[in-house]
This record gives structure tokens, C-alpha cells and sequence, in this order.
């Protein structure tokens, strides 16, 4: 089952979790309106697979969860139900009250950029990100060539934006103080097929 889209039709959270749970695809849940998300290119998801594993070596053994692009997120102050393509939540998780499926607490969100996503996931969807209080670092990660943006929270409403382009670049983490070199997250990516 499918998730039809209807401009018209405004949705309630409970109507959309009633829908999606039953929905073939994931679907984005936007203040009243359900957005169905595009499958990913190879680059995309070779990327977002390289993170996951690098993460769960960096942090196994310490109190987070991992999860990625499947994992549901709420954010009340956004009316927003979506799903990030790696999210760090510290342990315990805090999930959406009456909810078991859907997480509220991470400390740390990626997203791989796609051409379609690309403006949302810098704009809104950084602002719905900034409104979760647990929320303190923010990775985006272009397919289409060597480029990361690095946003860590400094201070109440204050963001600090380093960008790398160099794929002999270690960055760190703040959420884990951990050291991520930029060319393993593009470990065998071909940028001709982006």
C-alpha cells in the first residue's frame, strides 16, 4: 500500500502514523501534509552505509543508538514526522509518548545531500532539527562530490558552519569527540554515477 498524496487533504499526526505504518514506502509528515520520499541513487546510499558502519565501530561499546534512513523521528514544536538518513539518539531513547516506533532525542543528525532534498534539508528541516532540545551537531554530506557541512552548536540559538572539501581532512565529532577522516565517508564513491 501507498500513501496517495492530495494537496487538498490536511492530515492529523494520528491519521498520517495510522497510514504510514500500513504504507509500502516512508512518507514525510509536514504540519498536516504527507510527502512521499524519493528512493535514493547508489551514491547516496553507499555513503549513508559507510557512515552507519564507521559510527557503530567509532561508538561501539558507549551509551547511543545508531540508527539510519528507516528510524522515525517526531518533532512536536514542527508538526514534523521524518526520517534522517543517520541519527545518533543518546541512551536511554526517549520515544513519542504512546509511540514505540518513533524517537524524539537525538544528539546528532546526517543527511546525504540529493538535488531534490538538498535546499529542504539546509533550510527548514535545519530549522525543524535546531527546535529538538537533544540536538547539538548536524552533518550534511553532498553524493556529487567531496563536500561536507559541519554545524555544531555553541550556544543557545548560535551555530558554528566549518565546510571541507579536501578528502585529507579529519574532522571531529563534538557530540562523541570523535575523529572522522572525509575520504573514508566516500570510500569507492564514483561521482560520475552521482
Amino acid at each position: 500500500m501507498t500513501i496517495a498524496q492530495t494537496k487538498e487533504r490536511i492530515y492529523t499526526p494520528e491519521e498520517y502514523l495510522e497510514l504510514e505504518i500500513a504504507s509500502d514506502t516512508r512518507n514525510e509528515y509536514r504540519n498536516g501534509e504527507i510527502i512521499p520520499m524519493t528512493g535514493g541513487m547508489p551514491n547516496h546510499n553507499e555513503i549513508t552505509s559507510i557512515f552507519n558502519a564507521i559510527l557503530r565501530l567509532k561508538l561501539k561499546g558507549k551509551p547511543y543508538s545508531i540508527f539510519s534512513s528507516d528510524q522515525r523521528l517526531w518533532i512536536p514544536e514542527a508538526n514534523l514526522y521524518t526520517y534522517p538518513d543517520i541519527m545518533v539518539v543518546p541512551k536511554p531513547i526517549e520515544l513519542q509518548t504512546g509511540r514505540k516506533d518513533t524517537v524524539t532525542n537525538p544528539c546528532f543528525i546526517a543527511e546525504v545531500l540529493s538535488k531534490s532534498t538538498q535546499n529542504y534539508d539546509r533550510s527548514e528541516k535545519f530549522v525543524a532539527y535546531r527546535t529538538i532540545p537533544s540536538f547539538g551537531e548536524y552533518l550534511l554530506v553532498s553524493q556529487y562530490s567531496v563536500r561536507v557541512e559541519h554545524y555544531v552548536k555553541t550556544a543557545p540559538d548560535r551555530w558554528l558552519l566549518s565546510e571541507y572539501t579536501d578528502p585529507s581532512t579529519i574532522l571531529t565529532l563534538n557530540s562523541f569527540d570523535l575523529q572522522l577522516a572525509i575520504a573514508d565517508l566516500y570510500e569507492n564513491i564514483d561521482f560520475e554515477d552521482g
